[in-house]
């Protein structure tokens, strides 16, 4: 689970610990990984790397024997418009979601089984740009055409992606009620996507042996409106 230490990657594995699997979850904070592991349980293990600066990663990988299913989860929010334009954050969200990303699977090849599958996170950004979201919208895109030079590439391993909308109960969206009430009255479904909602769609993509090269957006149809 990279980006396992908060948030939807946290609950994830959680899911996957409560199934009896053994589980990896990796954070930026070797500490921060290790406690969460241990709150997870015993089927699970911390390990500390930053997708930003890939040359680490092969070496935090370097232990990994096996592995099953891989999520990639980690997030960098950059709030970045081009009219005020930080160079540094936007290279460093680019470096995490596509090269850290991809390097973790070029790691990992060798080692993937062959009924093996990998989900990638990306998220509605990438059709519905906000202010600030131009890094954001620009590598969420590029997530939903990454898996599929990745599940061509590393067949009959499948890849593929998530792209949530605006999960309700995780720490970003939580605190903004009038926002959320706002997105519920214009979503289809008359309710708010909540982090169980994301959980049990990336077990769909993860474990139906027949999804492949897919990205689903889980968003209640709100983005139909």
């Amino acid at each position: 689970m990279i980006g396992g230490t908060g948030g939807l990657g946290r609950e994830l594995a959680a899911t996957y610990v409560a199934r009896g699997a053994r589980v990896i979850v990796s954070g930026r904070d070797e500490t921060r990984a290790e406690e969460v592991a241990v709150g997870l349980g015993d089927g699970a293990r911390g390990i500390a790397f930053d997708l930003a600066e890939p040359h680490t990663i092969a070496g935090a990988l370097s232990d990994i024997e096996r592995v099953d299913r891989l999520a990639l989860v980690a997030v960098d929010r950059d709030e970045n418009s081009v009219s005020d334009y930080d160079i540094d954050l936007a290279i460093r969200l680019a470096t995490l979601k596509l090269v850290g990303y991809t390097e973790v699977v070029h790691q990992l090849a060798g080692r993937l089984a062959e009924d093996a599958s990998i989900l990638v996170f990306g998220g509605l950004a990438k059709d519905r740009p906000y202010p600030g979201s131009t890094t954001v919208t620009t590598v969420n895109g590029a997530v939903a055409t990454m898996i599929r030079t990745l599940a061509l590439q590393l067949a009959p391993v499948r890849v593929n992606a998530i792209h949530p909308g605006i999960v309700a109960d995780t720490p970003f969206w939580s605190g903004k009620a009038e926002f959320l009430e706002n997105v519920r009255a214009r979503t289809p479904t008359g309710r708010n996507v909540v982090t169980k909602d994301i959980v049990d769609a990336s077990l769909f993509l993860l474990e139906n042996p027949s999804m492949n090269g897919a990205n689903l957006e889980v968003d209640g149809g709100w983005m139909m409106l």
